[in-house]
């Protein structure tokens, strides 16, 4: 592993975030610093929320993106600029570009969130859709780079980039110096190299903590000398980074205190409760940190501490079956089996069951084929809405009684 950049021999100092501090004001939004009540009461502990997801495209990776542009010569903005980015970093690029009359071009992997592509082109950035990785399109990017004569603005590994990144730590210790821990996303490793030199030169004893996706260990596998595999399907593609950048490697080692792996399941229940409590949309990166508490309470209790909600680009499709499969898990919806004679009536008699106890059918579909019940039977299934898990159980209870044989499935994996 990369030897930790000591303070002294950072690129990245406090005093270069403070000049990124002065380069932005005025042209990103101060996002609002605020404790949440009702997740403090939840979760036991002082939560600060940092909402970067208000910023105007939706996410902190404007500061590092207009910090690097602002410092560019006349000839390299003629010249233009290319980035490669899964969403945010494209959008951020795409956005303060445009602003600065600067030609900007993007190239994102296949696959990326169509709301991040079409954002990116509507901020008048020629989007380029290569590579089937997040590593395949920066090797395509480079080679542009070389090949047009581009600036290449890299999402993370760049000390003007982390320096933009850093000043959300200003805003939040100037906010509130009292914060005990900086519980923040990984993914190149940017913005919590950023926050951390911060941290150190503010604070010391102010404990950074770096969430990851747990299908994307790569920074606390360089960090821990594990070996934990890297890959899949993860809610919060914003930081599924399989190759973390080099400085930003080195930074973490020396201002990060520790690194924890959050599941694909406390991701969903982070995005769930933020839309629910806070009423603020965020993805699933931008949950990770609140994703963390949930994993592991005990270890924040009594703390106050601050969190990233660094970005809420998320498709609305994903975001709806997210709410759905949460309220499945809370027993606010749930799917029942129940057997039945295959005769004219019965769905009405199970109807006025549950509609008796107060309940609601959301779907209904009968089984007749793909069953294990005689001929004369039939499976019914149907989808009902509940008040609670309580109120669930009450239900089924009714249908029990009425002399029906009931099967509660309340997620996909019972399905």
């Amino acid at each position: 592993m990369t030897a930790a950049i000591t303070p002294e021999a950072s690129p990245v100092t406090l005093a270069a975030i403070e000049d990124a501090a002065r380069t932005l004001q005025g042209a990103i939004v101060a996002t609002p610093f605020a404790m949440s009540r009702t997740l403090s009461a939840l979760l036991g502990c002082e939560i600060w929320l940092k909402f970067e997801n208000q910023q105007f495209t939706a996410a902190y990776k404007e500061r590092g993106a207009l910090n690097k542009l602002a410092s560019l010569t006349a000839a390299e903005r003629s010249a233009g600029v290319i980035a490669m980015s899964a969403g945010n970093h494209a959008q951020g690029v795409a956005y303060h570009a445009d602003r600065l009359g600067i030609p900007a071009t993007i190239v994102m992997p296949e696959g990326t969130p169509a709301v991040k592509v079409e954002n990116t082109r509507a901020l008048g950035a020629r989007v380029i859709m290569e590579g089937a990785t997040f590593e395949d399109s920066a090797r395509i990017t480079r080679k542009l780079a070389r090949d047009e004569g581009f600036t290449f603005i890299h999402p993370f590994d760049d000390p003007k980039v982390i320096a933009g990144q850093g000043t959300i730590a200003l805003e939040m210790l100037h906010a509130n110096p009292e914060l005990d821990d900086l519980v923040i996303p990984i993914g190149g490793g940017g913005l919590i190299s950023g926050m951390g030199t911060v941290a150190r030169a503010l604070k010391p004893s102010l404990r950074v903590i770096g969430i990851e996706a747990a299908l994307y260990p790569s920074m606390y596998n360089l960090i821990k000398h594990a070996s934990l595999p890297i890959g899949g399907d993860t809610l919060a593609e914003g930081i599924a980074v399989k190759e973390p950048g080099a400085l930003t490697r080195s930074m973490i080692a020396h201002v990060v205190d520790d690194i924890m792996l959050v599941s694909e399941a406390e991701i969903e229940r982070a995005v769930a409760l933020l839309i629910g409590i806070e009423k603020t949309v965020v993805e699933g990166a931008g949950a990770a940190g609140l994703a963390a508490i949930i994993a592991d309470p005990h270890r924040f209790r009594g703390r106050k501490v601050g969190l990233v909600l660094c970005g809420g680009n998320i498709d609305a499709r994903l975001l709806a079956s997210v709410l759905t499969r949460e309220l499945a898990r809370d027993g606010r919806l749930a799917r029942l089996a129940i057997d039945i004679p295959d005769r004219p009536g019965q769905l009405a008699k199970v109807s006025g069951v549950i509609g008796s106890a107060g309940a609601n059918i959301v779907e209904v579909y009968h089984q007749r084929v793909f069953t294990d019940l005689p001929a004369k039977g039939t499976e019914l299934n149907l989808v009902i809405e509940t008040r609670d898990s309580g109120h669930l159980t009450e239900t089924v209870t009714a249908l029990e009684k009425a002399g029906y044989r009931v099967i509660v499935k309340r997620s996909a994996a019972e399905a």
